[in-house]
C-alpha cells in the first residue's frame, strides 16, 4: 500500500484514538501508532503539531474544549444544557439494562436509552469544536445518529430473535461503545461533508472568476460584450466552462452578452 495513504491512516486513527481518550493521547501512543513507518523525528513533531492544532492534548491534559467555542456557540450550549437538566443522571447499570429491554423489545426502553446518553452526545460534539461546523449542527448531527442508532439497536433485537441467530451486539454492555462510535461517526463526516462543500464552492468560485476575467479582457480588447461563442474562440474556454460559469452565476457576468 502507498506510504502516503498508510500515513493518512494512521493519523486518522491517532486523532480517533484522542477522541475516544477525551482528546488526550500520549507521545507513546503516537509513536507506537507511528512506529512503522520509520519517521524522523522532525516528521514525528510535525505530526504532534498537527495534532495539537486540532485541539488535541499531547501527553497532558487534554484543551479547554470550550475555549473554541463562539459566544454564539455557548450560548446554544447552554441552552442545550438548560432543556435536558431536568433529565436524571442515569447510571452505566441503568444504561445497559435499557439496551438489554430494548433488545428484547421493549419500545419505552428505547426512549430512555436515547434519553440517557443526550448529555454525552453535547461532550463528544464539544471534541470536534473549531474544525468548521457549527456546534448546534454537530450536536444535532449526533443526537439523529443516536435515534437512529437506538431504532437499529431494536430491529436487529427483534431480527435475532425471529431468526434465533447470535446477538447482533454480543453483550448489552457493548452498546455503549456502538453509541458513542456512532455518534463520533457523525460528527466527523459532518465535519467531512462541510470541507468537501466548502472545496466544491471553492472550486465552482474559481471557475467563474476565470471565465469573467476572460469575458472583461475580450470586452475591454472588443469595446463591447462579448458572446459565449467568441469568448469560447478567443480565449480557449470549453463551452462547457462557459455555460456552467454563467448559469452558477445567475447569467450575472456583466461581460458576457446572453
Amino acid at each position: 500500500m502507498n506510504q502516503e495513504i498508510i500515513f493518512a491512516q494512521t493519523l486518522e486513527r491517532v486523532h480517533r484514538l484522542a477522541k475516544e481518550q477525551g482528546n488526550c493521547v500520549s507521545e507513546e501512543q503516537v509513536r507506537s501508532e507511528f512506529a512503522g513507518l520509520d519517521l524522523k523525528e522532525n516528521q514525528l513533531e510535525m505530526v504532534f503539531e498537527y495534532l495539537r492544532k486540532r485541539n488535541v492534548g499531547i501527553g497532558e491534559e487534554p484543551p479547554d474544549q470550550d475555549a473554541f467555542l463562539t459566544d454564539e456557540e455557548r450560548d446554544y450550549l447552554q441552552m442545550y444544557l438548560d432543556e435536558i437538566e431536568a433529565l436524571p443522571v442515569y447510571s452505566d447499570g441503568q444504561r445497559e439494562a435499557y439496551a438489554m429491554s430494548v433488545m428484547a423489545g421493549d419500545k419505552a426502553a428505547g426512549q430512555l436509552l436515547t434519553e440517557s446518553y443526550l448529555r454525552e452526545v453535547a461532550d463528544i460534539a464539544r471534541l470536534y469544536a473549531g474544525q468548521g461546523v457549527a456546534l448546534e449542527d454537530l450536536i444535532g448531527e449526533g443526537n439523529v445518529a443516536l435515534a437512529v442508532s437506538v431504532e437499529m439497536l431494536a430491529r436487529m433485537g427483534e431480527a435475532d430473535r425471529s431468526a434465533e441467530a447470535e446477538p447482533f451486539f454480543g453483550k448489552p454492555s457493548e452498546v455503549r461503545g456502538m453509541l458513542v462510535k456512532r455518534i463520533m461517526d457523525a460528527c466527523e463526516e459532518c465535519i467531512r461533508e462541510r470541507a468537501d462543500t466548502e472545496k466544491n464552492d471553492r472550486k465552482i468560485a474559481d471557475k467563474v472568476n476565470r471565465v469573467a476575467d476572460k469575458a472583461g479582457e475580450l470586452a475591454q480588447e472588443l469595446r463591447r460584450k462579448v458572446t459565449p461563442e467568441e469568448l469560447m474562440e478567443e480565449t480557449g474556454l470549453s463551452a462547457k466552462a462557459i455555460r456552467d460559469a454563467m448559469r452558477v452565476s445567475g447569467h450575472q457576468i456583466e461581460d458576457i452578452d446572453g
